[in-house]
């Protein structure tokens, strides 16, 4: 007699999927490493510094760029 093939359970194969996603993203958090409170304090201030370093060098390119304009718009008239 022929073997009877099995019938696949579309909504038991997807559960067992959600499951096994489930668990591997458990497994994945379990592996982070999280920053100290004062690592996280010192990286904020050092973020802080060269935004602070670098508007000022905008800012001075743009004080530049707006007197060279004047000058030449002067000279134009």
């Amino acid at each position: 007699m022929a073997e009877k093939e099995k019938k696949v359970n579309a909504l038991a194969n997807a559960g067992r999927a959600g499951m096994k996603f489930f668990r591997d993203c458990k497994n994945e958090l379990k592996k982070i490493v999280w920053p100290t409170p004062k690592s996280v304090f010192q990286n904020t201030g050092v973020v802080l510094a060269v935004i602070f370093v670098i508007g000022l060098f905008i800012f001075g390119l743009d004080t530049i760029m707006m007197n060279l304009l004047g000058l030449f718009m002067n000279i134009a008239k």
